[in-house]
């Protein structure tokens, strides 16, 4: 794992956990590795609409199909039809 796709893990994991917590200095990094203001905000729209959508999920119960339970399982990708 890169550089970058580290400190995307680390502000993916603050905003999911400690959202409140984040703060200007938390983006520094992104920033001194090339993120703009408009990726920024990127990252925090798609952190948080993943939390929503697996919060959404679990609290319905929702279980996976069996192609994507072993796609998960396995790590090999779905195939289109």
């Amino acid at each position: 794992m890169g550089e970058r796709d580290r400190a995307l893990c680390e502000i993916a994991e603050k905003v999911s956990h400690d959202a409140a917590r984040v703060s200007e200095s938390d983006w520094d990094e992104l920033r001194r590795l090339g993120l703009d203001d408009e990726a920024v905000l990127e990252v925090t729209h798609v952190v948080g609409l993943f939390n929503y959508l697996t919060r959404l999920a679990d609290g319905l119960g929702v279980l996976l199909d069996e192609g994507t339970r072993t796609a998960s399982e396995t790590g090999v990708a779905l195939q289109r039809r």
